[in-house]
């Protein structure tokens, strides 16, 4: 990527950093689509500015043929491009959007994989355990914070990032709520149980000063999500559940599932998600279509004839 085309790329995320709230995930993402898509237009002797259509179909259908990307991930890439080409054209570089009528690829949308509610009690079975057990002071300090990062992600739903980064600020009151800070800065309030508040109560006067609850001597200054990933996963080995099964998003499909089988309304659980759109909490519609089926085959007088 030359100077110019480099420059364009990063006073667009600039915008959509600061004129759109974007999260720093997403800036990463569209940087490396970005960078890959204005490598292949030098390839072709183009850029951004001169590539048309049929350069930038050229360049979806390559990604297609060499299988580089699901059909998600390729259209996840289109709109990265798309919006690219839009902010071009509104700061008057190119007169037109190459990407105007180039249509997304279509992906079915896979079913989350969820966790029983067996198998994440059992999860924090073991961990609570593993924090109340003798050992090192640096073992049982890792266990501690293993339990209640657990705790917390299977009663609020949040986020990994929004997890991990989470500050302490946000539970030295002993309230029952906590304010979580999502996608595009925005702040939403989930409740917090007893279980989860009493294991924060035990875990706060091990730490030591700073503005995290999970501390980190890393260049964030919080745990590394990657970390929590991988004491998620052994921690899934110990309580006899495979670990390929068990990652932190998967426990927040398990919260999202669980209550919506109990009973709770989608509006909630798309407050308690984070989501913008309702869509994207829908596709946990199946455990609904699933209770109704049973209540069906349970409760209709004419179940049971054949």
């Amino acid at each position: 990527m030359s100077r110019n085309e480099a420059h364009l790329v990063e006073a667009f995320l600039e915008m959509m950093s600061a004129e759109r709230g974007a999260a720093a995930n997403t800036i990463a993402a569209y940087r490396r689509d970005l960078i890959d898509y204005t490598g292949y237009l030098m390839g072709k002797g183009s850029g951004p500015t001169s590539a048309d259509r049929a350069l930038v179909v050229s360049y979806l259908d390559s990604m297609k043929r060499e299988a580089l990307l699901s059909a998600s991930s390729s259209a996840r890439r289109l709109s990265a491009i798309r919006q690219f080409h839009r902010f071009l054209c509104a700061d008057n570089i190119r007169g037109d959007d190459p990407t105007r009528i180039i249509a997304s690829p279509r992906a079915g949308r896979a079913l989350p994989k969820v966790l029983s509610i067996v198998e994440v009690e059992r999860l924090l079975s073991t961990a609570e355990a593993e924090a109340n057990a003798e050992g090192s002071v640096q073992k049982q300090a890792m266990a501690l914070r293993l339990y209640v990062l657990l705790e917390l992600l299977y009663a609020t739903g949040m986020r990994v990032s929004e997890l991990v980064s989470l500050r302490r600020a946000a539970v030295m009151r002993d309230a029952s709520f906590l304010t979580i800070r999502g996608k595009g800065n925005k702040e939403r309030i989930v409740p917090v149980n007893d279980r989860t508040r009493d294991a924060i109560k035990a875990y706060l006067p091990t730490l030591p000063p700073g503005p995290f609850l999970f501390p980190s001597e890393g260049e964030d200054g919080h745990l590394a999500r990657q970390v929590f990933a991988r004491d998620l996963k052994g921690l899934a080995g110990r309580a006899g559940i495979a670990s390929a099964r068990v990652t932190p998003h998967v426990l927040r499909h398990a919260f999202a599932s669980h209550l919506l089988a109990g009973g709770a309304d989608l509006r909630v659980v798309q407050t308690l998600l984070g989501h913008a759109d309702i869509s994207t909490t829908q596709i946990y519609t199946h455990v609904l279509d699933e209770k109704l089926r049973t209540l069906v085959e349970t409760h209709h007088p004419m179940a049971d004839e054949e």
